[in-house]
């Protein structure tokens, strides 16, 4: 396949580094929208080659025929924006990936969970290069390039330690004309710390309760309590660090959370597949920060306590199968 790009000069050269749910979903939204956008696969990439990308959604369905899909760096070359999609867990892939889509002036732009993903980029890629986006979705990757979003869709994105420029605000305009609700902000920790909220207890006890989906957490009291006290400590660390989150942001996650339905969380998915976990970038990091900054987090020290145990526990099975 070519990797000439069949749009204007004028759109930015984007390159999807992990096309899995996240980056399928939202690189078919920015392609849709005549975006040049470029789609590195680790697997599904003949079956894209032929068929395409499918998208489901709640708020509507569509098919992108023609894709762009390449099964390494080096095949697509230079770009204006890397989408980094893959699980922290790969963040050391990046150190072979990356180099071959850079040019001056290249933007590298997280959509990654957790903590620490921004700082490892800067460290080996430069500050200047680095953005972040926080997608607030309910995604899977239900077959071969076929990604459903069963509810919400809003991408928040920001920039490393600075504010806002006007080289994102206008990337985010484009966002919005792929149909992506789309919000640019000037401390992007703060918003990563709001995701948290949901993503810390949600995604950890859906794993240590053997399997759960959201809705089965939001019926069982005892784990209902744990949610509330898993959020009240990550909003308490996010004070203690300085990001003003209210304490009623807590009661609002759990209600929009009523809305998803039996909706199972990557991480869940990400573990009954075999595959690993990001324990430390979702719940090793953010206690370690909220400890050294005064908070007392009793809560998420069992979780990720917990988390280690049955991680561990899932990768010797398979080391002995």
């Amino acid at each position: 396949m070519e990797s000439s790009s069949p749009f204007p000069s004028k759109s930015p050269r984007v390159a999807i580094v992990g096309s899995g749910a996240i980056g399928g979903y939202y690189g078919a939204k920015l392609a849709r929208a005549d975006m040049d956008v470029n789609f590195l696969f680790r697997s599904d990439l003949n079956h894209v080659r032929r068929h395409g990308i499918r998208i489901l959604s709640h708020d509507g369905n569509f098919d992108l025929p023609r894709v762009q899909a390449f099964g390494c760096a080096e095949e697509i070359g230079p770009c204006d924006w890397v989408l980094i999609a893959l699980k922290a867990t790969a963040n050391m892939d990046l150190l072979k990936i990356i180099p071959s889509l850079l040019k001056p002036g290249t933007i590298l732009l997280t959509l990654q969970n957790g903590l620490g993903n921004a700082e490892f980029l800067a460290e080996h890629f430069g500050a200047e290069r680095v953005m972040g986006g926080l997608c607030f979705v309910c995604l899977n990757r239900v077959a071969p390039g076929t990604f459903q979003n069963f509810a919400h869709g809003a991408v928040v994105l920001g920039e490393f330690q600075r504010s806002a420029s006007e080289k994102l605000r206008q990337f985010g305009q484009q966002w919005s004309a792929g149909g992506i609700h789309c919000k640019i902000v000037d401390d992007l920790e703060e918003a990563r710390w709001r995701k948290l909220v949901w993503n810390i207890p949600f995604n950890g006890l859906s794993i240590t309760e053997g399997g759960v989906d959201v809705a089965q957490i939001l019926s069982d009291a005892p784990l209902l309590q744990r949610v509330r006290d898993l959020m009240n400590e990550t909003i308490l660390a996010a004070n203690c660090l300085g990001h003003a989150i209210p304490s009623e942001f807590a009661q609002k996650q759990i209600d929009n959370t009523r809305s998803m339905g039996s909706y199972k969380p990557s991480s869940l998915i990400d573990f009954e597949r075999g595959k690993p976990v990001e324990v430390e970038a979702i719940w090793g990091e953010p206690l370690r920060r909220g400890t050294q900054a005064g908070a007392h987090m009793p809560a998420l020290d069992r979780l990720y306590s917990e988390l280690k145990e049955w991680t561990k526990s899932a990768r010797e099975i398979i080391a002995s199968s």
